[in-house]
C-alpha cells in the first residue's frame, strides 16, 4: 500500500519526481516534513490548477543556457559585494581577542559543488551502485535515530556507518577509514581565509573553531593542519558536545567558557547557522558568502553528475574566495576554456596512445595553449609546435584545390571594401596586375582594372581571371612550397605515423598537410588529424569532412554527424559560435603568413598579446588546479566533448550577450589569416 501511493504521488509524474528529490533527498528534521507537505503541493497544483510545467523535468528538452554578466568580471563582483579584503578583514577581525571560524565553506573548500558529491567517488571505490543516496539516507536514519532517543541530531560518523553497514554490508572500520582519507584527500584550504588566519595568528590573535559536524575533532584537527589552519585553541564540534549552530545552542557553550571575559566574533558562510544564529546569540558576525551562491544563475548544470559538479566546484572556490580580482579574459579561460583545453588534450592523448603516433603537431596558433597544456599533463610524448595557417594552406593547395584557395582569397573577402589590386596584393600576386589591362573575360563581356572593388560581380570575373592564370600562380607559391617541404621534412624525420591537431571545423588545415606531406612532398609519414569540433548544420557544406571523419583520417572532440548531435545543432558559425572557441586557444604568437627560402614569414599580430596572455593563463590555472585536486582520482580528468561544450553552451543564453561581450574585446581579423 505504501509503495502504491509512493508510485502515484512521487513515480508517475517525472517533473513531480525531479522536484520533490531535488528538495527531499538529504534532508532531516523539519525539512523532511516540509519536503512531503511540498510534494502534496506538487501533487494539487499538477491536478487541480492544471500547472502542467510541473510535469516536465526543467532543461530536459532545452538548451540550458545563463545570463552571465557582461560589464564586470565574476570575481570583481564577488569582491565588491562582500566588502572586504585580506588586509581589511584581518584589521577588522583583530578588534577582537578571540575570533571564532567555521569550516567547510570557510576555512576548507570540497571540490565539488555539492558536498555529498564525494560520496561518488566512495561509491566507486566500494563498488556500490548509487552509494551517494545509501550514504546519506544513513545519515538520515541515524540523526531520526538519534532525535527519538537523545531528543537532538548530533551524530558521529560511527553511528552513520553502523546504519550504512546495514544495508551494504561494508564494515564501518574500513568505510569510517575511506571517507576519512577520502576528506583528507579531496578537501583544500581557502586561499583567502588561510592568509587571514595567519594574518591574525601573527597577532597574537585567540583562533577557535565551531563546527557543525559528524568528523571527530581529531580528524577535524588534522584536516585544519593538513591545509595550514595550525594553532586554533579550542574546536567546538557538534557531535562531540551534542548541540549544535543550527539551534544556536553551541554559541552559548562558547560564550559561557568565555565567561565574558573576551570579545568574540564569528566568521562563517551559512546565513542561519553562522549568521542568524551568532547575531541571536549576541555574537558579532562576519558573513563570508558562499563560493556556490551564484552557482544555478552562472554555471552549467546540464553535465554529468560527477565532473559537473567538479567543474563547478573548482570554479566558484577559485572565482569567488574574494582572494584575487582576475580579468574578463582570464575568467574566459578559466571558466569556460579550462575543462575544455583539459578535456580535449586528453582525448588527443588517446588517440596518440591507441594509434601509436610517433609525433603529434600543434598547429599555429590555436596549437599553441593546447601544446602547452599537452606537455604539462604528458611530458613523454613528443610534441611539436608546427608553423601553419588558413592563408599560407591555400598557398600550398592553390595547384591541388584550386576552388578552395579562389573562395579562400576572393569570395571571402568580398565586403571587406578592398580593390582588385589590393586582393592580389594579399594574394602576393601583384605581378599579375600588369595583366588586367587589356584582358576580357571569356565571353568579352566583362574587364577589370585594379582599382574596381572587390564586390560580388569583380569577384566572379576576377577568378575566371585567375583560373586562366594557374600555372603562373603556382610557380609563384613553388619557392613557399620548397620551403614548407623542407620544413616539414625535418620536423617529420623518422616519424612514420603523425597527427595534425587543430580546433576545427572543417579540419581543413590537418587534411591540405595530410595531402602535401603523402601526396605532393612525398614524406614517407601519413600525417591524420585531430580537431575540436566539425562544420555544423549551420555551414553552407555541412558534410565538407563526412568521408574523412568516417575512415578516421579525421578525429573530431566535441562533435560531429555521429556524436553530440545536440551540438551540432547548436553551434551556429553565423552567430560566432566559431569565433567564441577560437579566441578561447588566443596566443601571443606572431601571425603566421607563409614559408620563403630566407625563412618564415611573421604578420603583425591580429589580437592584443595582453589579452591573449590572460585567456592562456586563466586556462593553465584551471588545469593545475583541477588535476591536483583530483590527482588521486585520475578518472575525473577524462572530460567528455558534450561536458567540455557545457559552459560555452550556458554562456549563450540572453542572445550571446556575454560571448560577444569578451569577442569586442578583441579587434579580430575573421578573413583568411
Amino acid at each position: 500500500m505504501r509503495l502504491t501511493i509512493y508510485n502515484a504521488l512521487v513515480n508517475r509524474i517525472p517533473g513531480i519526481r525531479y522536484r520533490y528529490h531535488r528538495f527531499h533527498d538529504g534532508s532531516t528534521g523539519i525539512k523532511t516534513i516540509i519536503s512531503w507537505l511540498y510534494l502534496l503541493w506538487l501533487n494539487f497544483a499538477y491536478y487541480c490548477l492544471f500547472c502542467r510545467f510541473l510535469g516536465k523535468i526543467p532543461n530536459a528538452e532545452y538548451y540550458e543556457t545563463k545570463k552571465v554578466p557582461v560589464n564586470a568580471s565574476e570575481s570583481e563582483l564577488a569582491i565588491r559585494e562582500f566588502g572586504y579584503d585580506v588586509n581589511s578583514l584581518v584589521e577588522k577581525l583583530s578588534a577582537y581577542s578571540v575570533i571564532s571560524f567555521d569550516i567547510f565553506g570557510t576555512l576548507i573548500f570540497r571540490p565539488f559543488s555539492d558536498p555529498t558529491d564525494m560520496f561518488f567517488i566512495l561509491g566507486e571505490r566500494f563498488g556500490i551502485l548509487g552509494f551517494k543516496n545509501k550514504r546519506i539516507l544513513a545519515e538520515h536514519r541515524a540523526r531520526e535515530k538519534k532525535y527519538k532517543k537523545d531528543k537532538h541530531y548530533e551524530v558521529t560518523l560511527r553511528e552513520i556507518w553502523d546504519e550504512l553497514s546495514a544495508i551494504t554490508s561494508i564494515n564501518p572500520e574500513e568505510g569510517m577509514e575511506i571517507e576519512t582519507e577520502a576528506e583528507l584527500s579531496l578537501c583544500y584550504p581557502n586561499p583567502f581565509m588561510l592568509k587571514v588566519w595567519n594574518g591574525l595568528k601573527a597577532k597574537g590573535k585567540k583562533l577557535i573553531i565551531v563546527s557543525d559536524m559528524y568528523l571527530p575533532e581529531k580528524t577535524i584537527k588534522q584536516l585544519l593542519e593538513k591545509n595550514g589552519f595550525e594553532g586554533a585553541e579550542k574546536f567546538y564540534v557538534s557531535n562531540e558536545y551534542n548541540i549544535n549552530k543550527y539551534e544556536g545552542r553551541i554559541y552559548k557553550k562558547v560564550l559561557d567558557d568565555l565567561g565574558g571575559k573576551e570579545k568574540l566574533i564569528h566568521v562563517g558562510d551559512d546565513q542561519r547557522s553562522d549568521v542568524l544564529m551568532a547575531e541571536k546569540a549576541g555574537i558579532d558576525v562576519v558573513h563570508y558568502p558562499q563560493t556556490g551562491r551564484y552557482d544555478l544563475l552562472y554555471r552549467p548544470h546540464d553535465m554529468s553528475s560527477i565532473i559537473g559538479s567538479a567543474y563547478r566546484g573548482i570554479v566558484n572556490n577559485h572565482i569567488y574566495n574574494c582572494l584575487e580580482r582576475y580579468s574578463m579574459e582570464y575568467e574566459y579561460g578559466f571558466i569556460y576554456g579550462g575543462l575544455f583545453v583539459l578535456g580535449y588534450c586528453r582525448f588527443i592523448h588517446e588517440q596518440y596512445v591507441k594509434e601509436n603516433l610517433d609525433k603529434l603537431l600543434f598547429l599555429s596558433r590555436d596549437g599553441d595553449i593546447l601544446k602547452q597544456v599537452y606537455d604539462f599533463l604528458f611530458p613523454e610524448d613528443r610534441t611539436e609546435y608546427a608553423l601553419w595557417s588558413r592563408k599560407a594552406s591555400a598557398k600550398l593547395m592553390a595547384a591541388y584545390d584550386t576552388e578552395d584557395y579562389l573562395r579562400r582569397f576572393v569570395t571571402h573577402r568580398i565586403g571587406e571594401n578592398i580593390s582588385i589590386g589590393e586582393a592580389l596584393d594579399s594574394m602576393e600576386l601583384a605581378s599579375l596586375k600588369g595583366e588586367l589591362s587589356g584582358w576580357r573575360s571569356a565571353d568579352e563581356e566583362a574587364t577589370l582594372k585594379a582599382g574596381d572593388k572587390l564586390n560580388i560581380k569583380t569577384a566572379v570575373v576576377l577568378k575566371e581571371f585567375l583560373l586562366q592564370r594557374k600555372e603562373k600562380i603556382v610557380r609563384a607559391y613553388g619557392e613557399q612550397s620548397a620551403s614548407a617541404e623542407k620544413y616539414y621534412s625535418e620536423m617529420l624525420d623518422g616519424c612514420k605515423k603523425a597527427a595534425a591537431v587543430d580546433i576545427g571545423w572543417a579540419g581543413s588545415g590537418a587534411v591540405s598537410l595530410s595531402y602535401l606531406v603523402e601526396r605532393v612532398w612525398n614524406i614517407p609519414c601519413t600525417v591524420s588529424g585531430i580537431i575540436a569540433g566539425t562544420n555544423t548544420s549551420h555551414n553552407a557544406e555541412p558534410d565538407a569532412s563526412e568521408s574523412f571523419l568516417q575512415s578516421g583520417k579525421l578525429k573530431s572532440y566535441m562533435f560531429s554527424q555521429s556524436h553530440n548531435r545536440d551540438l551540432l545543432k547548436k553551434h551556429d558559425p553565423g552567430k560566432g559560435y566559431n569565433i567564441f572557441w577560437e579566441l578561447l586557444l588566443s596566443s601571443p604568437q606572431a601571425k603566421f603568413s607563409g614559408f620563403y627560402s630566407d625563412g618564415s614569414h611573421f604578420e603583425d599580430s591580429d589580437i592584443d598579446l595582453v589579452k591573449a596572455e590572460e585567456i592562456q593563463k586563466g586556462i593553465l590555472d584551471f588545469v593545475k588546479e583541477y588535476t591536483e585536486k583530483f590527482a588521486k582520482t585520475p578518472y575525473l580528468l577524462d572530460i567528455s566533448g558534450r561536458d567540455a561544450y557545457a559552459p560555452v553552451m550556458a554562456a549563450s543564453g540572453n542572445g550571446e550577450k556575454y560571448l560577444n561581450s569578451i569577442k569586442n574585446l578583441f579587434s579580430l581579423d575573421e578573413g583568411i589569416c
